[in-house]
């Protein structure tokens, strides 16, 4: 006869109290941790810095002001650094690159970013007087009239008063300011010392209107267009081609900071001319010149008359400085195909 085995059965278990917390408490998710609330004013500054790496200068990496170009990849450089670039590539006689991808780089590959300009007018900047933030368009005229803090001197500084200080303060001392009680004798004094700075200014004009009573009077529109030397280390130089002035033949001849060995390595540049005559004279022939901005050309040339004395023997006048604002207008100069200029030539009678 077979065996039966007989199977206890199993009594389900009720689980304790404190199981039941135990298990509860491990099933439900942790806290989260409170977030922290910026405040606004700090949202706005990490915007305004990412905006600010955003619409860098690629050259400069500061935030442009005025005219912004960008390259056909869309790297952003700024007017002063795009000039530049333009201008080094033309003394090392090399295609501009972008420094970004090195894609090439001209005025007339490159172009303006009118949408970055916007953006970047509207972004703030701070008063360099007060210290507010206003948009950057709107700067300018805050610091030359609305600000209470901007630079500002006495009414009466052309008699002599020397005070300068904040606007706020102006009125006080105006009110308080002796100069006009000065006697007549003083104000003529004071008077005099400024007048003393602007004799040379004032002599150039003389002297340009006293060469223009002159009997022959010659002005030309030119271009110096550069060219290379046959040295193993080649140098730029820029000559006209010749015309026709008073009877004669000339040549305009330009170099850069004097022949230096390299004047891309430094950021002071400047342009020296020189006036050739090619043709053959008998006896002497004095004459005054000046170069002046060309109907086509957008660099700032400050008027400066030159005198020389052309014999058989010499024939070319020493390299004069042409007289430009700063190096930026040199380099916008230097970017451009060809340089375009007026000169004006008086022969002087004997």
């Amino acid at each position: 006869m077979a065996e039966v085995l007989l199977v206890p059965e199993q009594i389900p278990h009720e689980p304790s109290s404190s199981a039941i917390g135990e298990s509860s408490e491990c099933d439900e998710p942790m806290k989260k941790k409170p977030r922290l609330e910026k405040p606004p004013e700090q949202d706005d500054e990490n915007l305004e810095d990412r905006l600010n790496e955003i619409l860098c200068c690629t050259v400069c990496l500061d935030l442009p002001t005025f005219t912004i170009y960008q390259c056909n990849n869309g790297h952003l450089m700024c007017a002063g650094c795009f000039t530049h670039l333009l201008a080094d590539s033309r003394l090392k006689d090399e295609q501009p690159t972008c420094p970004n991808c090195r894609c090439e780089i001209s005025k007339n590959l490159c172009s303006r970013n009118l949408a970055v300009e916007k953006a970047v007018s509207e972004l703030p900047a701070g008063c360099r007087y007060c210290n507010c933030k206003l948009p950057r368009y709107l700067l300018d005229q805050h610091e030359r009239q609305g600000c209470k803090e901007r630079l500002t001197r006495c009414k009466y500084y052309q008699i002599g008063c020397s005070w300068q200080g904040p606007h706020h303060g102006l009125e006080e001392h105006e009110e308080g300011c002796g100069y006009p009680k000065k006697t007549g004798s003083e104000v003529l004094e004071a008077i005099q010392q400024k007048e003393a700075g602007r004799d040379e200014d004032t002599k150039v004009l003389r002297n340009v209107v006293k060469l223009l009573s002159y009997e022959k009077i010659n002005f030309n529109d030119l271009q110096l267009r550069p060219y290379r030397t046959d040295d193993f280390i080649t140098k730029l130089y820029y000559e006209t081609s010749r015309f026709s002035a008073l009877n004669q033949q000339w040549v305009v001849k330009a170099r850069v900071n004097d022949d230096e060995r390299n004047p891309s390595h430094t950021l002071e540049r400047r342009i020296a001319f020189q006036l050739s005559l090619k043709s053959r004279i008998t006896s002497n022939l004095v004459m005054q010149f000046m170069i002046l901005n060309g109907p086509f050309s957008d660099a700032k040339v400050e008027p400066h008359v030159y005198r020389f004395e052309f014999t058989p023997e010499k024939t070319e006048t020493p390299y004069n400085n042409i007289p430009l604002i700063d190096s930026a207008e040199c380099n916008k100069i230097l970017a451009s195909k060809t340089i375009n200029f007026r000169v004006i030539m008086f022969q002087i009678p004997k």
